[in-house]
């Protein structure tokens, strides 16, 4: 387990002197959050922030509040919500796959650098867009007021209204370009061997002129030229020859003139593409090469704007993504839960009673079953109280009887409280962990050193070294894998230190005798209610039903003494 602090600007994690504690994988998988991230989003990326975001504690109840008003504004206006997840698909799309993911020191060509120019003119949109989503009169949290100051502060310091001038100045659509003028030297069976870029046109070729002219040229070999003489104003100029001067410069003073332009070639792929084995595959490279040469000036002042923007790329909006879009997969998630039936209510982060920290949980219910079951009928709600005179429960009960989930349920109820999700309770009041941990049945390949008896020793041993008053403590069948005087024995010692710790603690187990003393250890014990024999997944306080239990099934099977013999 690790603790850090975080304090740059962000939706989760507030500047504060808050310290976090992360969650061990063995009780991020104990508690289901990770099956549960499965079901809220099926986007990797978007699993991992849920995990990384509910599996850090601390027990500062301000950090709860803050994240829990973020998600109350974006729960509560679906359309910003909406508008907000295609703004982040957007954002992301072009962090992923823009050109700016290039090696900063690669000099980039003319295309390279006109893409990047298109891109970050659509990152302004986004901003702006984003902007004014944030500017809705009824966003009421502090976090997202707080990200449009940061916004408004963004793009005064980034001045990205002269970014939008500078690129307004320095672009066209791409479309003015509807034609390229090239001269290819071919061998004696017309093949090509070299080609040279004449000019770059803004009208496109007709069957007339010089396409027609071409045509009718090779079709009569008595009208073929003598020579290689141009007869209009431009010449060819190799492309690959050295340090060529002349044509290149007058090329690029005739298309300054002809054509308004600040937006040349848009993209790579707009060009036929041109069949490998014929001397010419490498023709569009060689065209952006060419180009780039003779738009120098151009490429000089498109590298010079990007440069004057670096600071403000995608980076600085893009980290802020995972966090907006870990609020809007829950927001979804549990709109969708809920016109299925299944219940939700904001939680009320409070502090301690007297240094005590509590719990009041009424008419909640596992979400990670709810989840799996086809109806929200089959959902059994319970009622749970931590306070000072309840630290402490011992839980007993039939096997299969629900033991394991109420005790999952509770786990829950704080992490989804604490990430500021809403809970899966009617109601749910809570002093904020500053971890959980939880003491499940290992798997047998991780017992072979110490056996099943030592290696649960040294685990709760180290959770009870790192535990805390404000801590959660789930305990799930500890101790029962020796003989019962053992594990009772071991059991009591456990009990009575985390008693004396504080540690809020579930301890559910078969030993019915740990329970009938809970009196002896100041703790309470609560029971999985049966009637008849029949489960009802109902927790209530009192002592083991033990024996009681076990005739209510041997009756309903036949197997009493009385039953079996007849008398």
């Amino acid at each position: 387990m690790s603790t850090d602090n975080q304090s740059s600007i962000s939706l989760l994690f507030p500047s504060s002197n808050a310290t976090y504690k992360t969650l061990s994988d063995t009780t991020i998988h104990d508690l289901g959050i990770d099956t549960i991230t499965t079901q809220i989003t099926g986007d990797a990326k978007g699993q991992q922030m849920i995990i990384r975001v509910l599996s850090r504690m601390t027990s500062d109840e301000s950090v709860a509040r803050y994240r829990q008003e973020i998600f109350d504004d974006i729960y509560n206006m679906p359309k910003m919500r909406q508008r907000l997840l295609e703004l982040m698909n957007e954002i992301d799309y072009l962090k992923d796959y823009g050109t700016w993911r290039k090696n900063a020191e690669e000099k980039p060509g003319l295309w390279d650098l006109m893409h990047r120019l298109d891109e970050l003119k659509t990152f302004i949109t986004c901003v702006e867009s984003l902007h004014d989503c944030l500017s809705d009169s009824g966003i009421k949290s502090r976090g997202l007021k707080d990200l449009l100051t940061y916004i408004d502060t963004l793009y005064t310091d980034a001045n990205f209204a002269s970014m939008k001038k500078d690129i307004e100045n320095i672009s066209v659509d791409a479309n003015s370009i509807r034609s390229v003028t090239i001269g290819i030297n071919v061998n004696s069976r017309f093949e090509a061997e070299s080609l040279g870029l004449i000019s770059v046109n803004a009208k496109p070729f007709r069957k007339s002129g010089i396409v027609s002219s071409f045509a009718d040229a090779v079709a009569a070999r008595d009208r073929l030229n003598e020579d290689t003489k141009w007869d209009g104003e431009l010449r060819y100029e190799p492309a690959d020859t050295p340090g060529a001067e002349g044509a290149l410069d007058k090329i690029n003073s005739t298309l300054t003139d002809a054509i308004n332009y600040t937006s040349v070639i848009g993209n790579k792929s707009s060009l036929a593409k041109i069949p490998d084995g014929d001397g010419t595959s490498n023709s569009t490279f060689y065209l952006s090469n060419i180009a780039t040469k003779m738009m120098s000036h151009l490429v000089k002042k498109l590298r010079s704007v990007l440069s004057a923007y670096s600071d403000i790329s995608i980076v600085t909006i893009s980290k802020l993504i995972p966090e907006l879009t870990y609020y809007i997969d829950f927001s979804e998630f549990i709109s969708k839960a809920r016109a299925k039936g299944m219940h939700f209510c904001k939680s009320e982060p409070v502090g301690t009673d007297n240094g005590i920290s509590t719990m009041n949980a009424k008419g909640f219910y596992n979400l990670k079953l709810a989840s799996s079951l086809a109806s929200s009928d089959e959902v059994v709600d319970n009622d749970l109280i931590f306070d000072k005179d309840h630290v402490i429960f011992l839980l007993t009960g039939a096997n299969r009887g629900g033991k394991t989930t109420l005790t999952q349920a509770v786990g829950l109820l704080f992490a989804l409280a604490q990430g500021g999700i809403y809970v899966p309770a009617d109601s749910f009041s809570y002093s904020p962990v500053d971890s959980i941990f939880t003491h499940f049945p290992a798997d047998e390949d991780k017992t072979m050193d110490l056996g099943r008896l030592g290696e649960e020793c040294v685990r709760f041993r180290e959770i009870f070294e790192e535990a805390s008053a404000s801590s959660l403590v789930l305990l799930n069948e500890s101790f029962s894998t020796t003989s019962f005087e053992e594990g009772y024995y071991i059991a009591v010692d456990a009990v009575r230190a985390l008693r004396l710790k504080g540690s809020r603690t579930i301890y559910n187990t078969h030993m019915h005798k740990l329970a009938e003393n809970a009196s002896e250890f100041n703790v309470s014990s609560i029971v999985m209610a049966s009637e008849e024999g029949k489960r009802s997944y109902k927790v209530v306080e009192k002592a083991p039903e033990g024996s009681s239990y076990a005739r209510d099934i041997a009756a309903k099977y036949g197997v009493t003494y009385e039953m079996l013999t007849g008398e």
